[in-house]
């Protein structure tokens, strides 16, 4: 007698399978994320991702931007209530494919979502019906894997996995837990991300954690390992501010001196803030990864871009203007007219004003970094105030328009919205 996919996902706890065999069922891509939005599983047999499910699989978790989308609209507040899919409408301008997601849960609690991306084609009313009705064992798996993780790391690490990734009411619970597995907590610590964007790298990690091993012995480190992350929880000293910062600053030093400018810029590196209070310590770590998820959204990422949470500025909000610009077909005017200008005359007018908004109008530093004559820069300045209407005495204008400009000259998508509007010849 032949076993149907539905008895043969019943027998299976290896949710890898079982994520297999819903993608082939449904003939759909399929990805299996924790109750944190981290990626659990995904169908490695269909390639027809959309760009939010192929950057979940690089970062290994939902990019932060569609998460806050999704709870804007009140999806993940009805994942929690509803025990039936939900159908999620498309945003196009994130990428966003129609999809179905149904929450996956296990003793009452939400274990997990299961996504599956729709396109053009929809589910019909008995495919929903079979992914709710294997929906309980789905819950279950999800508990199992995030068990299983756990089992391997011991007490210790178990224990500091839940500080990052839950949220606790009560500093003395913490403290009383460690003490019951004998883990001396800091009183003073900032988290430091390593990520790989290429699941096809993570041999890097582990040439990553040998030279951990050098810096640990001399420094106190608390070392998580994950398939594509490593996780320090830096101890400062208790009554000296900002010295897990200024600690964590040496060690991403040593690491560049150590593995050399190439693999280095192959690692994405988020520091979360420094704190006291271990019931912020998982603030530290989401604010290390909100880093990583956004040296990922701008590709290629500039070297320039700051690894530190509290220096991020401004790019903390690309990935939120580049959905309200392209939502609302937006284009400044000015940027439009030198691009068509750089275009026609092949000038280098935007690199330009990037450069000289990025070092606060000083026309020496902007010339150095341009490899230019101040006279060429002086030039090049007087062709952008005659295209446009900038005011270089006009803060608010000049920090939109970098802002707009590290969009447009790191955001691949971005860059092509406008050079299409400035080939018709405007917005």
């Amino acid at each position: 007698m032949t076993m149907d996919v539905k008895d043969m996902i019943y027998r299976t706890d290896d949710i890898h399978r079982v994520t297999e065999l819903i993608s082939s069922k449904l003939n759909k891509p399929v990805i299996i994320e924790n109750k944190n939005f981290e990626l659990v599983s995904y169908s490695a047999s269909m390639d027809e991702f959309d760009q939010t499910q192929q950057k979940t699989i690089l970062s290994k978790k939902c990019p932060i931007f569609i998460i806050d989308r999704l709870k804007k609209e009140g999806i993940v507040q009805r994942l929690e209530k509803q025990p039936t899919p939900i159908r999620v409408q498309p945003i196009e301008e994130l990428g966003f494919y129609q999809r179905i997601v149904i929450a996956a849960k296990h003793l009452g609690q939400t274990m997990g979502y299961i996504w599956v991306q729709e396109s053009e084609t929809l589910l019909k009313d008995e495919e929903l019906d079979f992914l709710q009705e294997i929906n309980p064992h789905l819950g279950k798996l999800v508990y199992d894997a995030y068990a299983k993780v756990n089992a391997k790391e011991g007490r210790r690490e178990e224990l500091l996995w839940n500080l990052l990734q839950h949220e606790y009411g009560s500093e003395n619970q913490l403290r009383n837990e460690a003490t019951l597995a004998k883990l001396q907590l800091p009183e003073r610590f900032s988290v430091l991300v390593f990520a790989i964007s290429d699941p096809g790298e993570n041999y890097r990690l582990d040439y990553l954690e040998k030279v951990v091993e050098s810096f640990y012995l001399r420094r106190k480190l608390y070392l998580l390992k994950s398939d594509y992350q490593i996780v320090l929880i830096v101890q400062g000293e208790t009554d000296k501010e900002f010295s897990s910062r200024n600690l964590a600053r040496e060690f991403i030093s040593e690491v560049r001196d150590i593995a050399g400018h190439k693999v280095f810029y192959r690692f994405l590196i988020g520091l979360g803030k420094e704190y006291t209070s271990l019931i912020q310590m998982r603030k530290s770590f989401l604010e290390a990864l909100e880093v990583i998820e956004t040296a990922n959204f701008i590709t290629p990422r500039p070297e320039t871009m700051p690894r530190e949470f509290s220096k991020l500025g401004v790019y903390r909000y690309l990935a939120a203007l580049y959905e309200k610009n392209s939502s609302e077909d937006y284009f400044s005017e000015d940027l439009l007219r030198l691009m068509k200008k750089d275009r026609e005359s092949q000038t280098d007018l935007l690199k330009t004003l990037e450069v000289y908004l990025a070092n606060n109008g000083k026309g020496k530093q902007t010339a150095n970094d341009l490899y230019i004559h101040p006279n060429t820069l002086n030039y090049r300045i007087k062709q952008i105030l005659e295209l446009t209407n900038i005011d270089f005495n006009d803060f608010n204008m000049k920090s939109y328009l970098y802002t707009e400009l590290l969009l447009l000259n790191n955001v691949p998508a971005y860059y092509q919205r406008y050079k299409e509007a400035a080939e018709r010849g405007g917005s």
